[in-house]
């Protein structure tokens, strides 16, 4: 029902960690144990019914929230999160912090130095680690050999099984998958609670884990299809998460989104398309009703060797140094991910990433940029004399182009900065002794559209330019624009004879015009 075709879905920490803890708020799992599990799949259901609904209300515009810059960022800070959290199976780590920053991770890996690791969990995670590392350098090198990295994973988890099944190393401290129960979860339909006070708690639950569940795979999303050059429609990224989790919490399931490792691995795999969703959930369904008894001795250092080999290479950090000579604030928005995510957490890191991408929309809707024009020699066209240097002013008439539409959220500068604009080149005429500034052009052709207040602003602009004995022409502006600035009867003030298709055009009438006068 999506359009990512790499995405992979299940159990993640992030929403495990929100949902335990705001279920532990509600019930104490371990004296209502029944209790407990009853709200979790409320609160899934509901989770789900939020996600779908979102995705039925067309809001997958929100996803556009994320930029490129911000998803560069929480791809690198949730890559460096994952492999850090895969510490405690590499290294053998029993007691291990179930927060995800950085700080508290090293925290407990230091503490753990003596009498935490395992040094034959170790050798078994470094060892496989190096292999699946090597294997992904000799896929890279030769093409020929891509099957290498996809089947390296496959061969490290019999060769890591069998190796400790003969050698019983669980024995000495190396910690496995041991027993999985056999069969599949059981309908929990007459479990989910849809009458009493439960309801209420479990929806507020829902919702909040919903939305977090919702940002977070529609970021994993975008950032596969990025990688792979294609759209993602988040629409459908919603609908299709909501009815999983609606679905999910009718058959033993608790909330669960798009897995950042679960999707590296698939990519790392090759795998093309969502079929490898299906192939996986045959593979777990037939495993857990034949061959779970088989995995009992897997050790869980290569199972975590396995997810640092996949997010090893999704720190992107070509592309924050790209992003950082293009656009700086770009780059505050990719760092303010990447920061947020490996410092705090993955939610605050998206919610960083947004607030700085969303400030700097505001900022460029309310600042939108205003240039000087000047002509070409020997052409009839006008630039801005910032980029071009060898542009010529036009004596007596100043010509300002406006790079955004005019709305509400900047009229007032708009007007302001053309003001100011057409101060500095009056005071630069008086200093150089050149001719009076006579005319104010204001080339529209960039403006898609204007509000009321952007009429407004233009009448006091017109105003002005009355009490300093100046016209005010309007070049090229679009038919929409024109089409409101006739509604308003501005025309009729302006002038239609004041209101030229081209800037040429313009300063044609308003140089012919000044040589006329006395």
């Amino acid at each position: 029902m999506g359009s990512s075709r790499d995405i992979a879905i299940g159990p993640v920490a992030v929403v495990s960690l929100l949902i335990g803890s705001l279920l532990q708020a509600e019930v104490d799992h371990v004296k209502n144990k029944e209790e407990y599990m009853r709200l979790a799949f409320t609160a899934t259901f509901f989770a789900g019914i939020t996600q779908a609904a979102l995705g039925f209300l067309r809001l997958g515009f929100l996803i556009e929230f994320l930029s490129h810059a911000a998803i560069v960022g929480f791809m690198g800070g949730a890559a460096i999160t994952i492999a850090l959290q895969q510490l405690k199976y590499v290294l053998g780590i029993a007691n291990f912090t179930r927060k995800t920053d950085i700080v508290s991770v090293m925290e407990s890996v230091w503490r753990s130095v003596h009498h935490g690791w395992n040094w034959q969990t170790i050798v078994i995670g470094v060892s496989f680690l190096v292999f699946l590392l090597f294997a992904k350098y000799i896929g890279k090198k030769n093409r020929k050999l891509f099957w290498v990295p996809a089947i390296a994973p496959i061969i490290s988890v019999i060769l890591a099984t069998f190796f400790v099944y003969i050698t019983r190393a669980d024995k000495q401290g190396v910690q496995i998958v041991k027993h999985i129960e056999q069969g599949i979860n059981p309908s929990s339909v007459h479990k989910i609670y849809f009458t009493g006070p439960f309801v209420a708690k479990g929806f507020k639950i829902g919702v909040v884990c919903g939305i977090v569940g919702l940002t977070e795979a529609v970021a994993i999303g975008r950032t596969f299809a990025a990688m792979k050059d294609y759209q993602l429609d988040g629409n459908k990224e919603m609908v299709a998460l909501g009815t999983m989790n609606i679905v999910g919490s009718m058959t033993s399931c608790y909330v669960t989104t798009g897995s950042f490792s679960r999707s590296a691995v698939n990519f790392m795999a090759g795998c093309k398309t969502p079929v490898s969703n299906v192939v996986m959930s045959v593979v777990v369904l037939l495993t857990l009703l034949v061959i779970t008894p088989l995995f009992k001795y897997t050790p869980n250092a290569i199972l975590g060797s396995i997810i640092i080999s996949a997010v090893i290479g999704l720190v992107d950090y070509e592309a924050a140094i790209l992003i950082w000579k293009v656009d700086k604030l770009d780059f505050i928005a990719c760092m303010g991910a990447f920061f947020g995510v490996v410092f705090v957490s993955v939610e605050i890191g998206l919610l960083i990433a947004v607030a700085i991408s969303f400030a700097k929309i505001l900022l460029q809707v309310t600042r939108p940029r205003t240039a000087l024009l000047g002509n070409l020699p020997g052409t009839t066209i006008y630039r801005n004399i910032s980029q071009y240097p060898e542009a010529k002013l036009t004596p007596g008439v100043v010509i300002v182009r406006v790079d955004s539409a005019i709305y509400f959220s900047n009229s007032n500068y708009v007007r302001e900065r053309i003001l100011r604009w057409l101060t500095d080149e009056e005071d630069r005429a008086k200093a150089l002794g050149l001719p009076k500034i006579s005319s104010l052009i204001v080339e529209m052709s960039p403006v898609i559209d204007i509000d009321t207040s952007g009429i407004h602003a233009l009448e006091d602009l017109y105003k002005n330019l009355q009490k300093r004995d100046m016209q005010l022409i309007l070049s090229n502006p679009g038919s929409v624009v024109i089409e409101k600035l006739q509604a308003s009867k501005l025309t009729e003030h302006i002038g239609s004879s004041h209101i030229f298709l081209a800037v040429s055009d313009a300063v044609r009438f308003c140089t012919t015009k000044s040589m006329q006068e006395p």
